[in-house]
């Protein structure tokens, strides 16, 4: 489905990201987890042709992205960060658009509008600027649905939500993961194992780990540390030690 091979960014002498190879098999929902700043951006970025990767390959559904940049972008739907809108537009005449840009035969084209705008759950609004509502999450949701991809890409796709908002995108994420197969990117470890069935975890460019988030999450408990600073006016902390056997060592 998605085969990335041996890709490296660099901007001058700084490497965005270095030198990462996985792939993505159909139906899965994948989650490249890392603090800000860590390259997910940019891979995604990669992913969907935006930009060039200095060295390495990548193809989606077959295709170079770098050779053949018209068919392996039809197969993709991208949601960037920040949800972009056009404020003048309603969000009926935004989805058109999307679907206009991406040549969605005139014929079938509101049609398939319709289907999208009700998928999202935005029948209720469509007739209002995208300005007028609170995130354009759903909106922006839509546009990367329009043409009707195989694969959506979706980056922080959480961010600046309220609750409410984040457990409905939650639940059409889940939803579009039975007939898409889905990447997205975040910096939190729950979040992302509530929604995904695999995660790849990138620090400074590289990855430094791809399991299924129970057995990160099984990695991080065996391996979990806590740091105590305690005001030791007695100076009887050394004692502790007998008390708590669990206690690794202890620094005046």
């Amino acid at each position: 489905m998605i085969e990335v091979k041996n890709i490296t960014k660099k901007y001058g002498s700084f490497t965005a990201v270095d030198n990462i190879s996985f792939k993505i098999e159909e139906g899965e929902i994948i989650g490249l987890l890392g603090p800000n700043g860590a390259g997910k951006s940019t891979t995604m970025n990669m992913i969907t042709g935006y930009i060039e990767p200095t060295e390495g390959e990548i193809k989606v559904e077959g295709y170079d992205i770098s050779k053949k940049p018209k068919k392996a972008k039809a197969q993709i739907g991208y949601m960037p960060e920040g949800v972009p809108l056009y404020s003048d537009l309603t969000v009926k005449e935004f989805v058109t658009y999307m679907a206009e840009l991406k040549k969605v035969d005139r014929k079938t084209r509101k049609e398939k509008v319709e289907k999208i705008i009700e998928q999202t759950g935005l029948k209720d609004v469509e007739k209002k600027l995208t300005r007028n509502l609170s995130r354009g999450y759903k909106q922006s949701m839509a546009g990367a649905l329009v043409g009707e991809p195989k694969i959506l890409i979706l980056d922080e796709p959480t961010v600046g939500l309220d609750p409410k908002q984040i457990t409905e995108i939650r639940s059409l994420i889940k939803e579009l993961g039975k007939t898409h197969t889905i990447i997205l990117s975040s910096h939190i470890l729950s979040e992302v194992s509530q929604i995904c069935n695999k995660v790849i975890i990138i620090n400074k460019g590289k990855i430094v780990a791809i399991d299924t988030p129970e057995n990160l999450e099984k990695k991080v408990e065996s391996n979990n540390t806590t740091y105590v600073t305690v005001e030791d006016t007695e100076n009887k902390i050394e004692t502790m030690k007998e008390k708590i056997p669990e206690i690794k060592d202890i620094k005046l």
